[in-house]
């Protein structure tokens, strides 16, 4: 499929509702758990979904539209919201979440963005060169991304649990 924007942010405004209805209310254990040293639990995803929020993917896509290549993307760190957000619960991140998505589209979709503007270029400090419309057709990729990682490391807390279905369950595997 070709890059569309709104198509792209179909999957946008959806992850906030999906991660609301698979997270919201569940015990730690599923939670919590994670896959071992800097891998993420499911709440360790929601606090780095919020970080993007706040420092990322718009504020990239502004950056683009005003500096264009003249100006480097700051570093994205991956771990900041490890600090930010170790005293909130799950639930208070999914609403945060839910929020700062919310007015992130808003704002997207403001930028009235035409072909020519999703063109345009801006420098990423590992990257180099990127055109807003990868920016954003990632940001979209990266949600989907980390679904997926929530599901696996859910599933893998009963790897033990199921017993010889281990063969039919490729996730655990993964």
């Amino acid at each position: 499929m070709r890059f569309d924007l709104n198509k792209t942010i179909e999957i946008l405004e959806r992850t906030p509702a999906t991660l609301k209805a698979l997270l919201s209310g569940l015990s730690e254990e599923w939670t919590l758990n994670d896959e071992g040293e800097d891998t993420f639990s499911a709440r360790d995803v929601v606090g780095h979904l919020i970080s993007g929020e706040e420092t990322d993917w718009v504020v990239r896509a502004q950056m683009i539209l005003e500096d264009g290549t003249a100006r480097e993307f700051e570093p994205f760190d991956r771990f900041r919201f490890r600090e930010d957000y170790k005293d909130q619960t799950l639930d208070e991140l999914l609403v945060r979440f839910q929020s700062l998505r919310g007015a992130n589209l808003e704002r997207l979709r403001a930028m009235a963005l035409d072909p020519e503007a999703l063109e345009r270029e801006g420098m990423h400090p590992e990257l180099g060169r990127v055109r807003l419309r990868e920016l954003l057709a990632t940001w979209a990729v990266h949600d989907l991304g980390h679904i997926r990682q929530i599901v696996r490391v859910m599933a893998k807390q009963y790897r033990d649990e199921v017993g010889p279905w281990t063969a039919y369950l490729r996730i655990l595997a993964e």
